[in-house]
């Protein structure tokens, strides 16, 4: 997991640092500049932008040791540079102890143009929180027209830190220089989209910064035993498939199947149990009769058309038709259980207005799991995780558009189950099954991608 920090929680960090462990803040700052700097090609000019705030401060350490290199440097600010307080004013007083000095520019456009090399980009960093006014807008406005090449200190201009959202105008970044550790802003979209090429540059930090947002990274799967055989690896029922909604049970049991579960059994309506069995011959395909068989270790319930979940006390996703309005907190209250709503179905689900941001849907997911056993799996660009008596979110940063089509939440709920059959723990199952789904369709082009063309894909990318 690679955890996104807030702004809070990175400045936590790097308190600790400073008043625990006793590194001086400027220490972190010179080698926050110092990393940076490598970032750049070695020659050519540099123009560097440096704000009024600890921002402003690394811009100007950078521009004193790009000069002391022998490179051209020029610094252009907003606001009296004797303002300036703390670390900013001391990285002020030695640039100009070599001989640096402060342009203010009357008319950005008129004076960008003449610009060549790498613009730095130090006006606004982790104590960003509005959008760009004044000033700063002209500059973001005209470096983005410009052409330039960018690097960020830290985040670009005009991004909040601690949100996935753009406020407004913001400078956009070929390279954004982060300290210390990732951001919300560095990880999710649409934020993420303006930072280019991002690299962690190291401070010297006493710990690992820790907070509740993570992105997922590859799953680890058990190894299996060279003696394994199909009751290893779970038994999958999937009351799924009703009239003219029969392939959705197919995707559900192929996904079951292709992520590795032993066995899988879908109890469909009996009007549609022929075209069931005919498409997946490696299932076991019965009538529904009323009841789960003891044999089953985990059940999914509600693709095509199936609203009611059965009687069962065991591992459970719920899905699709069988997320009825108002019962998210039932469920999310089940030991043991993953539903796996699209935004419009939680907002059923809770009777919640339904997310559009992804900053909506982070705060409304973490509302509604904080404290509860069962796992939420918040499907969509981004899909959030979230439950399992666990107070962090995780979000999976794989797939793309073509997976906005019918039938692919039912290959993924079947992903899921058939993780969960092999004794993956529920949460870990969904995140496993939402990673590996999202990195099947990245295989493929986007546009005119099928649900189908998927399962296909997934034993190649287990084996890894």
């Amino acid at each position: 997991m690679i955890p996104l920090l807030t702004a809070a929680e990175m400045r936590a960090a790097e308190s600790h640092a400073i008043e625990a462990w006793g590194v001086p803040s400027l220490l972190l700052q010179e080698h926050a500049a110092l990393g940076a700097l490598r970032l750049l090609p070695p020659e050519g000019p540099l123009n560097v932008l440096a704000g009024p705030g600890n921002n402003g401060g690394d811009a100007l350490a950078l521009a004193r040791l790009a000069r002391l290199a022998g490179r051209e440097v020029r610094v252009w600010i907003l606001g009296d540079p004797d303002r300036w307080q703390g670390d900013a004013a001391l990285q002020a007083h030695l640039w100009r102890g070599i001989g640096g000095g402060f342009e203010r520019s009357l008319e950005p456009p008129a004076d960008v143009r003449a610009w060549r090399g790498w613009v730095v980009d130090g006006l606004f960093g982790l104590g960003s929180r509005g959008p760009l006014d004044g000033e700063a807008i002209t500059w973001a406005a005209t470096l983005n027209a410009s052409g330039l090449s960018v690097l960020a200190l830290d985040l670009p201009s005009g991004l909040d830190p601690s949100h996935a959202e753009v406020p407004g105008e913001v400078i956009r970044a070929t390279k954004t220089a982060c300290f210390g550790a990732l951001k919300v802003c560095h990880g999710l979209l649409p934020a993420r989209s303006w930072c280019g090429e991002i690299t962690v540059v190291p401070i010297p930090l006493d710990q690992a910064p820790t907070g509740f947002l993570k992105l997922l990274e590859r799953p680890v799967l058990p190894v299996r035993s060279w003696d394994a055989h199909k009751g290893t690896f779970g038994h999958v029922g999937i009351r799924a498939g009703s009239l003219g909604m029969s392939g959705a049970a197919v995707l559900a049991a192929r996904g079951a199947l292709r992520v590795g579960a032993g066995l899988v059994t879908v109890f469909c309506e009996p009007e549609v149990r022929a075209e069931v069995a005919a498409q997946v011959p490696e299932a076991m395909v019965r009538p529904w009769k009323g009841a789960v068989p003891e044999e089953i270790d985990v059940l999914l319930a509600g693709p095509g058309g199936i609203t009611q979940v059965p009687d069962w006390d065991g591992p459970l996703v719920v899905d699709a038709s069988a997320l009825r309005e108002g019962e998210g907190r039932r469920w999310m209250e089940r030991p043991g259980t993953a539903i796996t709503p699209h935004p419009g179905e939680f907002a059923r689900l809770f009777r919640l207005p339904r997310p559009l941001l992804m900053d909506e849907r982070l705060a409304q997911a973490r509302q509604v799991s904080v404290g509860r056993p069962g796992v939420l799996l918040l499907k969509g660009a981004q899909s959030v995780i979230a439950g399992g008596a666990r107070e962090e979110l995780w979000i999976n940063p794989t797939g793309n558009p073509g997976l906005a089509t019918g039938g692919s939440g039912d290959l993924l709920a079947g992903m899921v189950a058939g993780f969960r059959a092999q004794g993956i723990p529920m949460r870990e199952a969904v995140a496993a099954a939402t990673w590996f789904h999202g990195a099947a369709a990245d295989c493929l082009p986007g546009a005119g991608l099928l649900p189908s063309d998927l399962p296909g894909l997934l034993p190649e990318l287990l084996r890894g």
